[in-house]
Order: structure tokens, then sequence, then C-alpha cells
């Protein structure tokens, strides 16, 4: 399958393949695993103006922790934390935000404030309806494989534990039902885009294993999304707490480029707009939209 050469939102086109895009993340709530979490309204905006001016081609914005054992958080108190943000936020920046949400009345109440790409990291299993919203608003709807309604959690050591046998097979199949899903609800083509999820009911041995392999996620024809950023499968390897893991997300993101990621989702987004420039004139032979001559010395 073809993945589709561009996608528009507003006045933005993506050129897959071109370049490797970087999401920005903005985190509107305190038990991040990252420990990056933001309860200000002014401090977030003047993080997301800096992540702009450092490279970021996206904004994520998010008011739910992910991580293993977080407690679920209602849609009105995640609403109290998105949306003054996201309202204050969608006129001072001049890339899309994106809504880092599967919960229907949170998604549709930020694509009213200012949203414009919807983030699912249940990949429509919660709500299906996010489809028809997306569908009907023209939004481009980022799809996500998530384990984690399969069980193997381990609340001792609060880690994903599950077994999957092939993990890029039951991704990839994880995946193409989510996709399904969209086009029945009359999602364009160019609007889908897939992550495999790394952590959300996989282990960090199988988390190595999906950036290994990222390039078999070609066959659903759909840019490809990589969220590698400070995430445990970092810590297992180097030992390291969260805010010392930039060059561990650097390994991460360089290889996953090479292997077909066409946007990365990070919290350093200064150094890893460097490594994705670095990465593409290396991988891609493009330095920003210009090709590099192949014939100089």
């Amino acid at each position: 399958m073809n993945i589709p050469r561009t996608t528009k939102q507003g006045n933005i086109e993506f050129r897959w393949g071109e370049r490797t895009y970087v999401m920005g993340i903005i985190n509107l709530s305190r038990t991040r695993f990252s420990g990056d979490g933001l309860t200000n309204i002014e401090l977030a905006l003047s993080q997301a103006q800096r992540l702009e001016n450092e490279g970021a081609d996206i904004l994520d914005v998010g008011g739910e922790s992910t991580r293993p054992g977080a407690p679920p958080v209602p849609a009105d108190e995640e609403i109290k934390r998105v949306i003054p943000v996201i309202e204050k936020l969608a006129p001072l920046v001049g890339i899309p935000i994106s809504i880092d949400s599967y919960k229907y009345k949170v998604v549709r109440r930020a694509l009213e404030a200012g949203a414009s790409i919807i983030n699912d990291q249940w990949g429509l299993k919660k709500e299906a309806r996010l489809a028809e919203l997306a569908a009907h608003r023209g939004a481009p709807i980022i799809l996500m494989s998530n384990q984690r309604d399969r069980g193997g959690f381990d609340t001792a050591i609060k880690r994903d534990t599950g077994y999957y046998g092939d993990v890029m097979s039951v991704i990839i199949s994880d995946l193409q039902k989510s996709i399904d899903t969209a086009m029945n609800s009359v999602c364009l083509p160019e609007t889908l885009s897939s992550i495999p999820g790394l952590g959300f009911g996989k282990t960090w041995k199988y988390d190595l294993e999906i950036i290994r392999r990222l390039d078999e996620l070609k066959v659903l024809g759909k840019p490809i999304l990589l969220g590698p950023s400070r995430k445990s499968f970092i810590k297992m390897v180097l030992h390291l707490p969260a805010d010392e893991r930039v060059e561990g997300t650097a390994a991460a993101v360089g290889i996953s480029i090479a292997k077909g990621a066409d946007i990365v989702r990070v919290h350093d987004v200064k150094q890893m707009a460097r490594i994705c420039k670095m990465s593409d004139a290396i991988i891609r032979g493009r330095l920003g939209s210009q090709e590099i001559e192949r014939s100089m010395p």
C-alpha cells in the first residue's frame, strides 16, 4: 500500500517522505511519567511557544497521564485542564494543535476551542464516534495500537508485562481494525496516521523490537508516528531517570526515522529537531525542503 503523499491541515501541508515532522508534548497533568506536567496556564503557553520556536511542527496537548497504573481522569476534569490552554494557545501559534484524548466529549470541546488534530491512544476502541467527529470536522486522526485492554499489567512493579508472540502481527492487525473503523465513518484516507504504541500493554523488550521492526508498519499505507521520548525502555537499558534520557530518546528517534517514521512525538524538541534534520539528511538525502546534491564531494 502507498502512503498518501500529503495531508493538509489548514494552511499547512505535511509532505510525507520528504522529512520527519516533530510533535511537541504539552502535559497538563502532574502525574505524567516524565515529570514535566504543568498545571499553570501561563507556563503551558510559554512552553508551547518555546517548542514551536525550537522546531515543533505540531503541539500535542493532553490532560490525562498515560503512565502504567495512572488513575483515569473524568472527562469534565480533563476539559478543565486542556480547554483553557487550547483556547489561548490557538491564536498564539502558527502550527496545528492536536488533542491527546480518547474521550468524545473532551475531543469535541478541544476541536471547538482550536485544536485541529485528534490523537487517540485507544485507536477508536474506547470511542468509535471519534471517527465520525473527525470526518465531520475534516480533522486528521492519529490511531494508536493499545493492548492494555488485554491485561498483562503487574501492579507490584507498575509495568506492562503482556506477552503476544509476534508483537508486530498483533499491532498491524489492531491498527488495521482501527483504520477500517475510521474509513467506515467516511474519514479520508489521507487524514489517518498510525502509532505502534510503545508500552501500552507491551513490555520494554517489545518496545525495542517494535523500533527495530518499525518498517513493517508500512504495509498499512499510513504515515507512522512514534513516541519514544523518555520512555521506560530507555530506563531499563540505561538505568536513568526520566529527565536524563535525552540521549536514549535520540538513539530511538534516529533509528525510527531509518525504519520509516514520519512523525516523532517528543519532550525535548530542540534536540530532537536537530536529530531529525541530521537523520533526514543522511536517510532521505534532504535538507529541509531542498534535495542534497549527491555529486558534491
